[in-house]
């Protein structure tokens, strides 16, 4: 037999995020069809966020922060993507 598997890498913090992203979301429709399962109809979003306050601006700015985040590191991904592996960098002084 072959080379069953090579030994495991460390995960690159890129990888950790976007698996972070991806169990927040999953966890978000979860809790939704929860949510519509015992009540039958979706959350109110907006009645929710007026429960909470003056609360309500930091969850606003985390949330933001949190589709920035997501943002960058979709076009950075893409970025490198895009541009060619193949150029030199710039020569030194």
């Amino acid at each position: 037999m072959g080379k069953v598997s090579e030994t495991q890498q460390e995960w690159k913090r890129g990888n950790l995020f976007c698996l972070a992203v991806v169990v927040w979301l999953c966890s978000s429709l979860l809790s939704q069809a929860a949510y519509i399962a015992f009540y039958g109809v979706p959350y109110d979003a907006v009645a929710l966020l007026k429960e909470l306050g003056p609360v309500y601006y930091a969850v606003l700015i985390f949330e933001l922060l949190m589709w920035m985040g997501i943002g960058s590191v979709v076009f950075m991904r893409f970025a490198k993507k895009v541009i060619p592996t193949y150029q030199s960098p710039l020569p030194s002084a």
